[in-house]
This record gives structure tokens, sequence and C-alpha cells, in this order.
């Protein structure tokens, strides 16, 4: 059988193409220590490299959201602590304020005191962040909480939550609000009034009610605030429980990604020996051929 010599050179060029195709394919996974170059590669492999990619972001950003949340709420936390030592001050001066062995100067010492806390408690309540939200207003970041308006404190923020996500469906509350606040400030105000006459009768009924009453509020405004501070001690349990939780998916992901696309390199290194040996034996079959004619054989 007779081959015509452009049908033979075809043939040769293209499977010298096809090996040197193959080489350099090799050449370049071993390079990047990938498998999979291109999605034709290993299709159902690819489809599910691409899943856990996806799902490997989602567990980043999830675990972003969390490190981002548990900041704030640790700030939060350590604001309140500090208005419970202020609170608990306060109740200790008018634990003092109502023993009726006091003289009026000693009441009228208190009040320098009592009113050194209570603007600090305000000052607190009102803390902003570094982005100059305030942090204890609900919603209402724009808004200072507590604000003395005709001579009595109020509440200006809301009630609402702030969410984060944190999950698959998980979110996590960020924001504090201390609404009730305003209740302990006034009758604090109104007991320091008190406490400032000069001829303050420390037995009289009417300053041992005025005591009394800002007795019961601090006490529930400490409640108030401990409470807060157990959601956010909670909460920050929570998350660090999914983040755990999430560290473990992440590097699952990861360990599955690598076994998916990563390179054999000895079964590369075997196929690349061998597709080197078919170069060579090609272009040495091709030079032999090439010389050869039929008019050497006459």
């Amino acid at each position: 059988m007779r081959i015509a010599t452009s049908q033979y050179q075809s043939t040769m060029l293209r499977g010298l193409g096809e090996n040197q195709t193959w080489l350099s394919k090799i050449n370049e996974q071993m390079a990047t220590g990938n498998r999979i170059l291109v999605p034709s590669d290993d299709p159902v492999g690819n489809v599910q490299i691409s899943r856990l990619t996806r799902e490997q972001a989602l567990v980043t950003q999830y675990r972003s959201n969390i490190a981002s949340v548990q900041i704030r709420m640790s700030s939060n936390e350590s604001y309140l602590s500090s208005m419970t030592r202020d609170i608990t001050d306060v109740s200790d001066l008018l634990v003092w304020a109502a023993d009726g062995s006091n003289v009026p100067s000693d009441l009228n010492a208190m009040v320098t005191s009592l009113t050194s806390l209570r603007d600090s408690l305000v000052n607190t309540a009102n803390q902003r962040d570094a982005e100059g939200r305030y942090v204890f207003s609900g919603t209402a970041v724009d808004q200072a909480p507590i604000a003395l308006v005709d001579g009595s404190y109020v509440y200006q923020g809301n009630e609402k939550n702030q969410s984060t996500v944190v999950g698959n469906g998980i979110t996590q509350t960020t924001n504090v609000n201390l609404k009730g606040m305003e209740d302990m400030l006034d009758k604090l105000t109104t007991a320091i009034t008190a406490l400032s006459d000069p001829d303050v009768q420390p037995n009289s009924p009417a300053l041992r009610a005025i005591v009394g009453d800002a007795m019961a509020s601090t006490s529930a405004g400490l409640n108030l605030v401990s409470g807060k501070i157990a959601q956010l001690g909670g909460g920050q349990n929570i998350l660090q429980t999914l983040d755990d939780n999430h560290a473990n998916v992440s590097l699952s992901n990861a360990t599955a990604i690598g076994d998916l696309s990563k390179l054999d390199y000895a079964v590369a290194a075997t196929e690349l020996a061998g597709y080197s040996l078919a170069v060579e034996a090609s272009y040495k079959a091709y030079s032999k051929v090439s010389g050869m004619s039929l008019f050497s054989l006459i």
C-alpha cells in the first residue's frame, strides 16, 4: 500500500502536535500544582470545586461578620460594666444618705460624688463608636439616647434591634438600648437636689421618701444594665461556638478542594516522561522516513 508524502507528513505533524500539547499541559500542571486547568479536564470535579469554593467564600464572610460583632459586643460590655460600677457607687452613697444618724453637712458632702457619678452615667450612656454612631440608641444611631429636656432626662433612642448574619439562616443582635435608664437618672437628680439643701433634715419623711425612691430606681437600673451584660455574654459564647464550627467547615472545605484539584506529581512525572519519549521517537521516525525514497530501492 502506498501512502502519499503529504498524507504521511500531515499524520506525523498532527501526532507531534498532540504530544507537544500534552507536554505543555503536564508542564503547566506541575508548575501550578493544579490537576484541573480548564473545566474539561474534569467536569465533575470542577463542579464540586466550584461549589466548595462558593461555600468557602460564605464561611469566610460569616467568620468576618462574627469577628466584627464580637468586637462590638465586647466594647459594649466594657461600657456597661463601667456603668454597673458607677451605679453600685451611687447605691452605696444612697444607703449612707438613708442613715438617720447623718448631719446636714454629711448629706451635703455626698452631693459632689453623686453628681459626678450621675454625669458619668449619662456620658457612658451617650457613648459613640469609632464612626461617631451612638451605641445605646437602638437603631437610632444618630440620636443621643439620653438627653436632658425641660429639667428631666428622656430616652431619645428606640428599642429596635440591629442584626448581622453570622451563619446560614442565623443572625445575631448586635446593638443594645438603654431604655429605662432615664427614670433612674431623674430619681437620682431629685435626690441630689434634696441632699444639697443646707437645711436638709436627715430624718424628715420627705427626704427619706426621696432617697428611698432613688434607691429603688438605682436597683432597677443596676438590674437593667446587668441583664444587658448577661445577654452580651451569652451572645458572645454563641458566636464563639459558631466561629469554631465555621473554622471546622472551612478546614474541611479547604482539604476537599485540595484533594480534588491538587496534582499527583508521581503520576504527572510518569506521563511527562512517556510523552517526551513519544515526541522524541516521533521526530526520529519522521526524520528517518522523510529521508527514504522509492528510487533508492531500485
